[in-house]
């Protein structure tokens, strides 16, 4: 199941998720279709979601900020993530335990 939003890349993982912004606090709030559903509670304007999504999903995963970046959707609820340096085995481990 994981496996369907979390892909290697050429120097790290891809993450597929769906973004809803403006929430009481960021945190992943589970799975929707085949998408990581994302809580952040920045505002959709001026690129504050997006730092604000760099900055959750670097701590979740232990990935220096500068290593997280949205590669795709930047203006789209819907969005691609890259972690450069992370293993997707060391991804999928983390989302277990975050989905339990």
């Amino acid at each position: 199941m994981i496996k369907q939003f979390c892909e290697p890349s050429d120097d790290g993982v891809l993450l597929h998720i769906k973004v809803v912004p403006g929430a009481s606090r960021s945190k992943i709030a589970g799975v929707l279709g085949d998408r990581l559903k994302v809580l952040i509670a920045a505002p959709p304007e001026d690129g504050k979601a997006n730092k604000a999504i760099c900055q959750l999903l670097g701590k979740i995963f232990s990935v220096p900020k500068r290593d997280v970046a949205v590669v795709k959707g930047t203006t789209n609820p819907i969005k691609t993530v890259q972690l450069s340096g992370l293993e997707v085995c060391k991804a999928v481990d983390v989302l277990q335990m975050l989905l339990k």
